[in-house]
């Protein structure tokens, strides 16, 4: 294994420069490095400042135990079981500092495969060698070294990210098998970086989708708010699709996908959130989670309920089933499920145009995301274009406009008042003691 040898780029060969690296991350470097250990920048930072990109945080990779990393830094504080890592805090920015590890079939440790083959324990510790095996794609496998500032590339790296090339470090049925959510990363990976994927890697993930049904809900999560937060993410959903992945993630939504109001309001809600990334504006991960679940719950909320409900009742209770259901496959926060469930919610309470109901609605903290679903359902085709007319002119209307909008849908909107029958008071019978 410690047979390979790498490619070593000088400075002057590559375009990284220190002026684009985080103060804090060549703190780290330096200290390493000064106290006699080996220091790199390696993984997504490398790779996103070789294509021009800033990196959203940095990962360094050292001979240095975490012990030993805590013991120079009064800052640092390890983490995690199956990765031990150290993380040193600077404020709000984490510089994250990882020993070079190995696998475990070279270790004398205790084995750390379930048995269907998931890595569940990762603490062997090993050299740069092994550690560059460990990864799971060429261009997350290149080493940024402080002390000559040179960049070292064991597995062609640096060819694959000049001809935008996203390729498998091994064989990528065995790596997937190890951690099936390397397959979620190729996606992301290949969408967010305008990457090709390899014919040998593309084959595996056709046939290997599956896999994803042995990982737990909670690290799905964990990478379905990394898509929706990273761009393009439109790009990245088609990818999904065109790889089975979507089914093991949506399973409730992928049931409707070939119905084009679907397909359109998803792609309509993702193109929008691209939009509003690239404009700098915030993105939320709960009006995504909304309009990937809209349709399952409009789609349940029709049919016939075994008690005899009002809609409102039916309605809510369509959303609470879909939630749980979806709770198989991610782990959504309960903070996130009832901003969820409250987006969802207001399409209903979005057709009540009547009295001061409208007024109170625009004070509710989730109006904003609810209209915007409303508009976005109209312009997908469901039928919904008058209540959406009506919202927008209500949004942005005076006063008066607003009470003679309420006005001219009271007589049809409004719910019919049941006449009280009057009760014929009868006289009570008298007994005649007398008769």
């Amino acid at each position: 294994m410690n047979s390979i040898k790498p490619t070593i780029i000088p400075r002057g060969e590559h375009t990284i420069s220190r002026k684009g690296i985080s103060h804090n991350a060549l703190k780290v470097l330096y200290r390493l490095n000064t106290c006699g250990y080996s220091a790199y920048l390696v993984g997504g930072c490398v790779r996103d400042l070789l294509l021009g990109r800033h990196p959203k945080d940095y990962d360094i990779a050292t001979n240095a135990h975490p012990e030993d990393v805590r013991r120079l830094f009064r800052n640092c504080r390890l983490i995690g079981k199956r990765f031990r890592l150290a993380h040193i805090i600077f404020g709000k920015e984490i510089i994250e500092v990882a020993t070079f590890r190995t696998h475990h079939k070279d270790s004398h440790e205790q084995h750390g495969h379930s048995h269907e083959g998931m890595i569940i324990r990762d603490n062997v510790y090993g050299t740069i060698e092994d550690d560059v095996l460990r990864r799971d794609f060429t261009v997350n496998a290149l080493y940024y070294n402080i002390a000559d500032y040179s960049i070292v590339d064991y597995m062609h790296g640096m060819q694959d990210i000049n001809d935008r090339m996203l390729r498998m470090i091994g064989d990528p049925e065995q790596r997937f098998t190890e951690d099936p959510v390397r397959l979620l990363r190729a996606i992301r990976f290949a969408g967010k970086l305008d990457l090709n994927i390899c014919p040998t890697l593309e084959k595996s993930m056709h046939e290997l989708s599956h896999l994803l049904g042995h990982v737990s809900p909670a690290r799905l999560f964990q990478e379905i708010l990394k898509f929706f937060q990273e761009g393009p993410r439109l790009k990245t959903f088609r990818l999904l699709l065109e790889f089975q992945l979507f089914d093991q993630l949506f399973p409730q939504t992928s049931d409707f996908l070939k119905q084009p109001e679907t397909i359109t309001l998803i792609e309509s809600a993702l193109s929008d959130t691209d939009d509003r990334d690239s404009e700098g504006k915030s993105i939320s991960p709960t009006f995504l989670f909304s309009v990937f679940l809209w349709r399952p719950i409009l789609e349940l909320s029709k049919k016939p309920a075994e008690e005899d409900l009002p809609a409102h009742v039916m309605f809510e209770k369509s959303i609470r089933k879909v939630l749980r259901q979806q709770l198989d496959r991610l782990t959504i926060p309960k903070r996130l499920l009832m901003s969820i469930h409250e987006i969802c919610f207001l399409q209903y309470r979005l057709t009540c145009r009547y009295g001061t109901a409208p007024f109170r609605l625009l004070e509710h903290p989730r109006f904003r995301a609810g209209y915007d679903l409303l508009i976005m359902r109209a312009h997908a085709g469901e039928p919904v274009k008058e209540l959406c007319d009506w919202w927008i002119k209500f949004y942005s209307g005076t006063q008066e406009e607003r009470e003679e909008l309420i006005k001219a849908v009271s007589e049809t909107t409004s719910p019919k008042k049941k006449r009280r029958r009057s009760r014929k008071r009868h006289k009570p019978k008298v007994k005649n003691d007398a008769l």
